[in-house]
């Protein structure tokens, strides 16, 4: 999956993209860690629990010019995409992740399109 300007993840309908006050400080606060790559990545898993090793995870990757970024919800493994929007069994799940997504727009790191 390639960096991109505006992005969601699989199954949802509202599409996001960087704040344009974003900097580095406000991803390191918001949960980031910096990779190897000089890129800011996330992963915060959707389970009730979060210690939890099972279940789905939000993955979020920002360029290091933070101007573009990649999103998913992945296996606990984090190898496969998955789209917890075409069950209705996941509700739970969908509300965590607009909750998380809707806590970084508060914190001026993304904005819906």
């Amino acid at each position: 999956m390639a960096f991109e300007t505006t992005g969601t993840v699989l199954g949802a309908e509202t599409v996001y993209r960087l704040a344009p006050e974003a900097k580095r400080y406000t991803l390191r606060d918001n949960g980031f860690t910096e990779t190897n790559g000089g890129n800011f990545q996330l992963i915060r898993g959707l389970e009730a629990t979060p210690q939890s090793k099972e279940g789905f995870k939000l993955k979020i990757t920002v360029a290091k010019d933070i101007q573009t970024f990649k999103m998913s919800i992945t296996t606990a493994n984090g190898l496969k995409a998955v789209n917890i929007f075409k069950d209705p069994k996941q509700k739970m799940l969908q509300d965590k992740f607009y909750f998380l997504m809707d806590g970084f727009i508060s914190r001026g790191l993304f904005e819906k399109v």
